[in-house]
């Protein structure tokens, strides 16, 4: 949560995301609730409280994530490391299917696709209809 993150921290982690979740790529303007500054390495496993170790995530992922480096890989049952925005490249572990789920490419993808709940109903229903307002995939830049 952002509490304890200094606002220039949280200002600078928006703008750096072009106010898109860093890990599912939802904007957040097709949200009600603003997103969450969160530290990819959690403080409790001595996670800096600086702009390299944040990322924007939706309240529901950043609640899901919480304390987690690692979750199970849903095909192979091992313990992986969670996606990190600022170390991996999301289109090497993620894609979309033509229903707009997201899917893991990768042990990493798979693993955080899953422990994020990043297909719940509600977010694939998000996706699909902002795909039809083609305000969804934000383009990389």
């Amino acid at each position: 949560m952002s509490s304890h993150i200094p606002a220039r921290l949280v200002r600078a982690v928006r703008k750096r995301a072009r106010a898109l979740r860093e890990y599912c790529r939802l904007p957040q303007d097709s949200q009600e609730a603003t997103f969450h500054v969160d530290h990819i390495v959690p403080r409790s496993e001595g996670g800096a409280t600086d702009l390299n170790n944040l990322a924007l995530a939706c309240v529901t992922c950043s609640l899901r994530k919480a304390a987690q480096l690692r979750a199970r890989d849903p095909r192979t049952g091992r313990s992986v490391r969670l996606f990190n925005p600022r170390l991996d490249s999301w289109p090497k572990h993620f894609s979309f299917t033509k229903q707009w789920r997201m899917q893991g490419s990768t042990a990493c993808g798979r693993a955080t696709v899953a422990a994020l709940g990043m297909n719940r109903l509600a977010i694939v229903a998000i996706r699909k209809e902002l795909a039809l307002l083609r305000r969804f995939p934000a383009t990389e830049t």
